[in-house]
């Protein structure tokens, strides 16, 4: 009988195949944080779930006349951009880091120039033009513009670390200001928001002296009285938030009150899936108000798990950044992890009552092609800038002591 090798040489030689192959797929295997990965695919899966349970209720109201909507249609069509989507993280996180950079900076400017020509060409639906209407589907600019953006921000921001004196504070608050002066013109107050908020987010991260942070804090409460005295649409929800017309209340209240009903009718364990009976007076409840049917028919307790496994996320970032040394790596992938978190905490303060309604989507989870395949380039460019070489990162001591 021949003799075996032993179980130490084996180990060694697996290893060495495995991890340290030069297969493309085999080192993004080793590279990938999985856990992010996991945590993504977790979002994705508790979402078809939710645009089931919402797509009866989205067709039931947008059926009338000659028009009848199927009640799975909503959800068929997500399973559609989810295997659209998932091929596209993975692909977008298997990118060189240098050339991940270098195309999201092409399409920052691709998408720049899209959304300049959103408030001519694109579609009016309620009253905003944030679409271009592509005949198969409609494409939403400023979805895409996030994450390629944070990344064109990120880049720039990362040379203060070569020269302290380089005006990037000045270029990036004035491209900052242009996209928030054409999402405005859509109108989308809560797209401006989130963009304002990410590039703050990396200013502070980049080193800006905190007279400059102040001094910008300071200018956006500015903004928000010039936007509430000049700009009707900010001057209306704000309104209708914090002071509310007893004689108009029921109108305008109406998305917020019925959202809060929604999400807290079914108690800590929800009605069931197929029990819920609010959803379908719930205006867009396959999308903006999604939180709100996952509280009704699944419960509160399920509504915590999914607020927890946002948080997971962006303290998994951070804890992976703790000791990035790379400029660039650190901002661009904090800034993703910030927009990612910052969309769901406004969308689930909105369903939950502690903010105006803004139009939000839950990352991951609500109906829509744009804002799923769109995050998921977003996330792939996380996992592609959080990748990391399990071996290189650890002392050659410990790594001749694992038997590497």
């Amino acid at each position: 009988m021949a003799e075996q090798a032993p179980k130490g040489f084996r180990s060694r030689v697996a290893q060495q195949m495995g991890r340290t192959g030069r297969s493309p797929a085999g080192m993004w295997f080793w590279e990938i944080d999985r856990v992010l990965l996991l945590l993504a695919l977790s979002l994705m899966a508790i979402g078809l779930i939710a645009v089931a349970a919402a797509s009866p209720a989205t067709a039931h109201r947008y059926s009338g006349g000659s028009v009848t909507i199927p009640p799975m249609y909503y959800f068929w069509r997500q399973v559609a951009w989810v295997a659209v989507s998932v091929p596209v993280m993975l692909i977008v996180s298997m990118l060189p880091i240098r050339f991940a950079r270098r195309c999201s900076l092409i399409g920052a400017a691709i998408f720049f120039v899209l959304l300049a020509a959103t408030p001519f060409l694109g579609a009016e639906v309620n009253g905003a033009k944030r679409w271009i209407d592509l005949g198969v589907s409609e494409l939403q600019p400023s979805e895409f513009l996030k994450p390629l953006f944070i990344v064109a921000i990120a880049w720039l921001l990362s040379f203060r670390a070569k020269d302290p004196q380089l005006p990037v504070l000045f270029i990036t608050g004035a491209l900052t200001a242009c996209i928030a002066a054409l999402l405005m013109m859509q109108p989308d107050f809560g797209q401006t928001i989130v963009f304002v908020l990410v590039w703050l987010v990396l200013l502070l991260l980049s080193g800006v002296s905190a007279t400059a942070i102040a001094g910008l804090m300071a200018s956006g409460v500015g903004c928000v009285v010039a936007a509430y005295l000049f700009y009707d649409t900010a001057r209306i929800r704000i309104d209708s938030f914090l002071f509310p017309d007893k004689e108009k209340a029921l109108a305008e209240h109406y998305q917020t009150d019925m959202a809060h009903a929604t999400l807290t009718a079914g108690g800590a364990t929800g009605t069931g899936p197929g029990g819920g009976t609010f959803k379908f007076r719930l205006p867009e409840a396959h999308n903006d108000y999604i939180f709100s049917v996952v509280g009704e028919e699944f419960g509160l307790i399920t509504c915590g798990v999914i607020a927890i496994l946002y948080l997971a996320i962006v303290v998994r970032v951070v804890m992976k950044l703790i000791d990035e040394e790379d400029a660039f790596r650190l901002l661009a992938a904090a800034g993703l992890a910030a927009q990612f978190g910052v969309q769901a905490l406004i969308n689930m303060a909105v369903n939950t009552g502690l903010a105006p309604s803004k139009g939000m989507t839950l990352p991951f989870i609500s109906y829509g092609g744009s804002s799923m395949i769109a995050l998921s380039v977003g996330f792939g460019l996380l996992l592609a800038f959080t990748r990391r070489n399990p071996y290189l990162t650890r002392s050659p001591y410990t790594v001749r002591g694992s038997g590497s």
